[in-house]
């Protein structure tokens, strides 16, 4: 993926942009052992250089593997799944609207797998169980699909009541890492779980008013999933408990911008580390709320913000986004210089 890093570096914001999409949808592919080919990576340089839109894109991408129709290895097929699979992401990242519904979830399934897999979009109609590594061999319990859609509407109606204006960033992103992990372990379809999950959780995420870095799905797609199963995983005869903490870990460094350490073979249930590192002392010490941090990440990017622009920003009304500045005044986080009319915002306070 080192061939698109040149174009963040730029800093040019279409390409920018456009490169880290690329570097998240190819890393994805990474959870079901996926490689591209050097056709997709050369297509997608094109699209980040804007020589092509992503609908020419994925045109090119349809007409190469029709070409080689009848003539396909197994290798050949899962190329093609990573090839097709990795522009539609592409696509969806770059996509700003967003709906929270299970029909958003189901939706983004079928124009992820559409023509790939023939349950595209639809849940699974039996039960399964999966070998994961991680387990030594064993399986997540996951949700009988008798309950798919039941499951699912009780686990968005819950997290729709959740009110996170009301709890720390700490809580919050733990309660984040509660509502991914139950989705993911109600495992709706049979096969794509995994990136299907990933790209709804991104932008539920900037449904919250994040400008989420895709990068660390892109590097740590695999920690990602692993994190996930530790999440889900229960066996009492040997004493494993659903463990929260590695999704934590991923998600505050993807939400806060800390270090923790993401190590696939810390996952594994019969790793023992002699000196078990304390994430804790990375942690953000800033006394504020997720949509707080949101406000305050915006101004230091753009201090001559009006209240407008930040509830477009975080999907509220001005008047909550002004109940929001006083508090964050209040705190000594947040100030504002030279007036109302033709002042700006100044950030007091070091961000994650």
């Amino acid at each position: 993926m080192s061939e698109f890093d040149e174009y963040i570096r730029q800093g040019e914001l279409g390409p920018r942009q456009k490169a880290e999409a690329w570097k998240t949808a190819i890393g994805l592919q990474d959870v079901d052992g996926l490689k591209p080919s050097t056709y997709l990576l050369d297509t997608a340089k094109r699209h980040i250089e804007g020589d092509i839109t992503i609908e020419q894109v994925k045109g090119l991408i349809d007409s190469y593997y029709k070409s080689k129709e009848g003539r396909f290895s197994l290798e050949e097929e899962r190329t093609e799944e990573a090839d097709k699979v990795s522009a539609r992401i592409t696509e969806l990242l770059q996509e700003e609207t967003f709906s929270f519904t299970p029909s958003e979830y189901q939706r983004i399934h079928r124009r992820l797998f559409q023509g790939i897999f023939k349950f595209a979009g639809k849940f699974r109609t039996y039960n399964i169980s999966k070998k994961k590594w991680v387990l030594d061999g064993a399986s997540v319990l996951y949700n009988p699909f008798e309950n798919i859609a039941e499951t699912l509407d009780y686990d968005f109606a819950q997290e729709r009541q959740f009110n996170y204006a009301e709890v720390s960033t700490d809580e919050s992103i733990s309660h984040i890492a509660a509502f991914t992990a139950g989705l993911w372990q109600i495992h709706p379809f049979g096969e794509g779980n995994t990136r299907t999950t990933a790209v709804f959780l991104i932008k539920y995420l900037r449904s919250f008013g994040f400008s989420i870095s895709n990068d660390l799905f892109a590097v740590h797609s695999w920690y990602f999933r692993n994190a996930l199963v530790r999440a889900s995983y229960f066996n009492r005869e040997k004493g494993i408990v659903p463990d929260m903490s590695y999704l934590v870990k991923f998600l505050r460094n993807l939400v806060l911008g800390e270090q923790n350490e993401l190590k696939n073979r810390y996952l594994h249930i019969g790793y023992q580390r002699e000196t078990e590192l304390d994430s804790k002392s990375n942690y953000c010490t800033l006394n504020c709320t997720l949509e707080e941090l949101a406000i305050l990440r915006f101004l230091k990017e753009n201090p001559k913000a009006t209240q407008t622009m930040m509830a477009e920003l975080i999907h509220r009304s001005e008047r909550t986004v002004k109940s929001i500045t006083v508090r964050l005044s209040e705190k000594g986080y947040l100030c504002r210089k030279n007036g109302k009319r033709d002042g700006w915002w100044e950030v007091l306070v070091d961000l994650p």
